[in-house]
């Protein structure tokens, strides 16, 4: 029989993987990650269609490729949801035990389970939001790297093959960091902060005190780069086995739910969409860094406009926000030309099971499920409070 017709016969889904969309580095880095011997995590199946299993008992089985799969995300989806759980229980538990202890010690920040509101003073506020928040990224994105054990070049893609994608991508995040907030005008949480340290003294402005500006750097900056190493690094690696559409759909739900706020779950599940394609396309996590900061950045300047009092700031808001859906246009514009001439690909893996039947399956395994859940019954508890 010659080589042809036994390749014919030959099912293996690593090699059968379309990996075009990155450098030859990555792809042999990925396929090298999927192979190792005793990876829990890499969705590896091979098999000679021509070949059965005689099992005593049960006579001639056969492999499937289907239930490997759900093996596969069955492993990386209970390990990211004690990942969730993390995620969860330092923004709803820890971050509240650990202001209860702060205010016993006779610091002045005080908090309820029942509700996401922070008082006190600004330094004690500004203290425990920045650290409750950089540890419940930090430790879920440590704790999926040592799982996960992903080399350091498919965690984080960090070649940028396409700088028009990520032009394009930061155009579309103008234009749409403008509609996706309009219903209310911008972020809620955004607005609470900076009611918070305008109203904290009567005597400072806002800017003239140091506890706003380094969260705000912290917030626009810091988080958004922590968070997409978490979600598009150490997370979206794995998920990429079953495909990109898979993988974004996933990383931006995922973002979205954690939110445990309904106001904001659609804006932030279109924002992570957009980051996760321009990284793909792109070929850099940079990529959807760049689209969370301004996606940032434009709430907290949207916000900061309405607390000018003047009869101009209606005047003012809106003419920044038609200015950036111009440049955001003209930016499209470009990377539209540019992609007639170079069209895009994303990776696609064709399985056994559909699309719908894949997101099935990954979203009903413990304890993914339960932290999603959870995260749901938590909006709706904000919402009733």
């Amino acid at each position: 029989m010659n080589s042809n017709e036994t390749t014919k016969n030959i099912i293996d889904v690593i090699e059968e993987f379309d990996y075009s969309t990155q450098n030859e580095k990555y792809n042999e880095c990925f396929r090298e990650w999927r192979k190792r011997k005793n990876n829990r995590y890499s969705f590896n199946f091979k098999k000679d269609q021509r070949e059965r299993v005689y099992v005593d008992g049960r006579g001639f089985i056969e492999k499937s490729c289907k239930n490997a799969e759900i093996k596969t995300l069955t492993n990386i989806f209970h390990t990211l949801g004690y990942a969730s759980l993390m995620w969860i229980l330092f923004e709803d538990v820890i971050s509240k035990l650990l202001i209860y202890l702060l205010e016993f010690l006779g610091m002045n920040i005080h908090t309820s389970f029942i509700t996401k509101t922070i008082s006190g003073g600004c330094r004690e506020v500004a203290s425990v939001v920045i650290l409750t928040n950089t540890l419940k990224i930090i430790l879920p994105t440590i704790y999926l790297n040592m799982k996960f054990k992903t080399p350091k070049k498919i965690a984080c893609m960090s070649s940028m093959n396409n700088p028009s994608a990520l032009i394009g991508s930061i155009s579309a995040a103008f234009i749409l960091s403008v509609v996706i907030t309009l219903p209310s005008a911008f972020s809620t949480k955004t607005r609470e902060v900076i009611s918070f340290f305008g109203s904290a003294t009567t005597e400072l402005s806002i800017w003239d005190q140091s506890e706003f500006i380094i969260f705000t750097i912290f917030d626009m900056l810091v988080i958004p780069i922590l968070t997409q190493l978490l979600f598009c690094g150490a997370a979206f690696a794995v998920l990429r086995q079953f495909g990109d559409v898979f993988a974004m759909f996933i990383t931006s739900l995922s973002m979205a739910v954690l939110t445990q706020d309904f106001r904001n779950m659609p804006a932030v599940f279109i924002i992570a969409l957009i980051g996760c394609c321009g990284m793909i396309t792109s070929g850099s996590i940079f990529t959807p860094i760049a689209v969370n900061i301004i996606f940032k950045m434009y709430q907290t300047t949207i916000v900061l406009i309405e607390t000018d009092s003047s009869e101009n700031m209606p005047i003012i808001r809106n003419l920044f926000m038609a200015g950036l859906v111009v440049i955001g246009t003209l930016g499209l514009i470009y990377f539209r030309l540019y992609t007639k001439k170079h069209p895009l690909r994303l990776a696609r893996y064709n399985g056994e099971m559909s699309f719908v039947q894949r997101n099935y399956q990954a979203l009903k395994i413990f304890p993914f499920s339960t932290v999603a859940m959870l995260s749901v019954l938590c909006a709706i508890m904000w919402v009733l409070v």
